[in-house]
């Protein structure tokens, strides 16, 4: 017998299969020698009030054994005869278009500038101890993209434009927990994302596709208004070739050599607004008491607590963004002269911090002129300033949270998870007026939401400027199509049309599928 449920428990209730059988059996008349598995549909926490329960959708198996997987499985043909496309980068929107093109019939040639998901560790780890960064290979570029070392969250509220349960089952399909399926806030983790981001490169290159690392585009092949390929570095020869096909254009936020070019080119893009501001950091155990609402926090059964703030503050938005419960604050510039900082969370959500960015809403009208890189320019000064300010390193400029609204310096700061380290620095003060003057008013509005939150022992590190693209790559709603050009397909959030991982993965898809309608139609 198979019988699914909807159920209210406590933590410990839930905490595994056996207490859960046990619960079924006290107040649903299941009996408990007799369940043989249970799976979990949907899980979420409800922690408004003092006592806490947790949700679950339940499927419950009697006298016998589930016969299928957990998880949809994709099939994946062989397509190396098939019509070519290239996709330009290897993060989570080129990796789902290009498991996207094998399904409907066509060869994907993955071109990305970074190293593979493995060898970019090394990179990731001399930031710390060299205070260096490799402008072709850190926490934003390389195979997996921005996502692969910074957290792997899994959610999105984008529900109109793709399939986000077919994004979930094929990071199952090849690796990633189960439990991604159920979690109201599904997270893989950083330690297990990579591992998952490798399975699905060798699908591409079992199905017959391609990969190229170290590889960088440095034009796309343009004639008659239709883009046929592109030409690419091989940074690791020096030497240039082309690739032929159709493009799909998946770059990530940070390609600004790639907005660069395009702005010369004179291909149609525009100026974008961003979202700018801090990291945001406390201990973990603070966060879990505030939003568990009791002293000793999550306990033993609950995991990590996550918080989301918003509010309105002269006229633009004030938010959390990207929270990461457990978890780390990291070093993600992309180049010299930069401090860019972000977050991630392994999968235990583990640590003794909490962080999530603290942004402010910029819009093109807030920046003067009318360059289309404007917003770029702007945001790359800002990490230029906050590279200075942490001593021309990758120290990072902080201010206790208290300080900061109060516009004092600190002299000490709290310990933090920042690996390459923290310099006091007036934030306040040096920072845009228009980001500082709206953070400040934000937190003291959180914190009189959620009591405990404004206090001197978090911590604000400079500077968040990643949060998304600040230029759009203009493109056709009904086909994703460039505006102007044939057979350019940009896509994902370097494109302008998604923000994180899974709305990246879901607009790689639905790229694919209009390439993949394209080349029917040149046939």
């Amino acid at each position: 017998m198979i019988k699914e449920l909807q159920v209210r428990v406590l933590p410990e209730q839930a905490a595994s299969q056996q207490t859960l059988a046990e619960y079924l059996a006290r107040e649903h008349g299941f009996d408990a020698s007799k369940i043989t598995h249970i799976r979990t549909l949907r899980r979420s926490i409800d922690a408004r009030q003092r006592t806490i329960f947790v949700n679950l959708s339940l499927r419950v198996y009697v006298g016998e054994m589930p016969t299928e997987d957990p998880f949809e499985r994709t099939e994946y043909p062989e397509v190396a005869d098939g019509p070519q496309v290239i996709v330009v980068g290897e993060g989570p929107a080129g990796l789902f278009a290009s498991l996207r093109l094998i399904e409907l019939g066509c060869k994907p040639v993955v071109l990305e500038r970074g190293k593979n998901v493995t060898d970019r560790k090394r990179d990731l780890a001399a930031i710390t101890r060299t205070q260096t960064v490799n402008s072709e290979s850190n926490y934003c570029f390389g195979e997996g993209g921005a996502g692969a070392y910074s957290d792997g969250k899994l959610y999105t509220r984008s529900k109109k434009r793709g399939n986000v349960q077919k994004i979930l089952n094929v990071f199952c399909q090849h690796g990633a927990p189960t439990a991604i399926l159920a979690d109201a806030h599904p997270h893989i983790g950083t330690d297990k994302l990579p591992r998952v981001i490798a399975a699905m490169r060798d699908t591409i290159i079992g199905s017959g596709g391609e990969v190229h690392h170290l590889t960088r585009m440095t034009r796309l092949i343009i004639a008659n208004n239709e883009v046929v390929g592109v030409e690419a570095e091989d940074l690791a020869s020096g030497e240039t070739r082309e690739w032929r096909g159709p493009v799909v254009l998946a770059t990530g936020h940070s390609a600004r050599d790639v907005y660069r070019y395009l702005s010369t080119a004179r291909i149609e893009i525009e100026a974008k607004g961003i979202a700018v501001g801090v990291r945001l950091e406390h201990p973990s155990q603070l966060i879990d008491q505030i939003q568990y609402h009791r002293r000793e926090g999550r306990g033993k059964y609950l995991p990590a607590a996550e918080y989301s703030f918003v509010t309105q503050i002269e006229g633009r938005g004030v938010y959390s963004f990207c929270m990461c419960p457990g978890g780390f604050v990291i070093p993600a510039a992309t180049g010299p002269e930069q401090v860019v900082v972000n977050g991630m969370s392994p999968s235990n959500r583990g640590t003794r911090w909490s962080n999530s960015g603290m942004v402010v809403e910029v819009r093109p009208e807030d920046i003067p002129g009318d360059d289309v890189l404007r917003m770029m320019e702007w945001q790359e000064q800002l990490e230029h300033d906050c590279w200075q300010q942490g001593g021309q390193r990758q120290t990072a400029p902080a201010q206790r949270m208290t300080d900061f609204v109060d516009r004092k310096l600190s002299y000490e700061l709290p310990s933090s998870s920042y690996a390459p380290g923290l310099v006091p620095s007036p934030l306040h003060f040096w920072m845009p007026q228009m980001v500082a003057s709206r953070l400040r008013q934000g937190f003291q509005v959180f914190g009189r939401q959620s009591r405990g939150f404004l206090t001197k022992e978090a911590t604000v590190i400079a500077i968040e400027t990643r949060t998304s693209a600040p230029v759009r790559i203009t493109r056709s709603p009904e086909t994703l199509q460039h505006i102007t050009l044939r057979g350019l397909f940009p896509c994902g959030e370097g494109a302008g049309y998604a923000g994180g991982i899974v709305s990246a993965g879901v607009d790689g898809e639905r790229c694919a599928e209009m390439c993949a309608d394209y080349l029917k139609r040149l046939e």
